[in-house]
């Protein structure tokens, strides 16, 4: 995309892009609920208007409807979840008087073993904390999308907090993991530079 594929004017803003799907008028806020059902991350105003190829304008006034629908406003009802916008994006979040019910779902489920890469995943976490998503692909050279969902619905990792200025969320390991390794502290992990073979590549400053 060249900068004449877009046109910027305050609320107006519009990213055009060849090939996209662009949604129906009366369908914007369906639409932007399917991206949220698949979106790990906030999701900015110029991703939404840029992903259905629509002016933001038209997005606010979708999102806008979203929560009032969601807040059950105008008669509905309210959901357990919520539209929220964090660190300059938007995401779908369970609502906070509904966390303990779906952190009991969780630990409710029967676990299965942790696969070889969910394991280097979490060491890289467990190493790097607190570490976006993006810094951990890099590390691992692989999309880890589906394995920090995994190991969020474990228990294993939580969000630690937001980047407010690219809405990036950073992972670090809970005290579940603590559990699970039988330590008191993160700090009592061994020192990661002689179990690499290649030296420490990524990990040059870690213990």
């Amino acid at each position: 995309m060249t900068l004449d594929d877009m046109t910027i004017d305050g609320d107006t803003a519009h990213i055009r892009g060849e090939g996209r799907h662009q949604a129906e008028p009366g369908d914007v806020a369906r639409s932007l609920e399917a991206i949220f059902m698949i979106a790990d991350e906030p999701q900015t105003l110029v991703a939404l208007a840029t992903a259905l190829d629509l002016p933001i304008v038209e997005i606010k006034l979708a999102l806008d409807g979203l929560i009032r629908d969601y807040d059950g406003e105008d008669g509905g009802t309210v959901r357990g979840f919520e539209l929220r916008e964090v660190g300059g994006g938007w995401r779908l979040y369970v609502r906070a008087e509904y966390d303990a019910v779906a952190r009991d779902f969780v630990l409710t489920q029967n676990p299965t073993r942790l696969s070889q890469a969910a394991l280097e995943t979490l060491a890289v976490i467990a190493y790097k904390q607190p570490i976006s998503r993006g810094a951990i692909a890099s590390i691992r050279a692989v999309n880890v999308d589906s394995v920090v969902r995994t190991l969020l619905g474990r228990g294993l990792i939580t969000e630690a907090y937001t980047d407010t200025e690219t809405g990036a969320i950073h992972y670090a390991t809970t005290d579940m993991l603590l559990v699970q390794l039988g330590i008191n502290s993160i700090e009592e992990l061994p020192l990661i530079s002689p179990l690499l073979a290649d030296g420490s590549d990524g990990f040059d400053e870690q213990r």
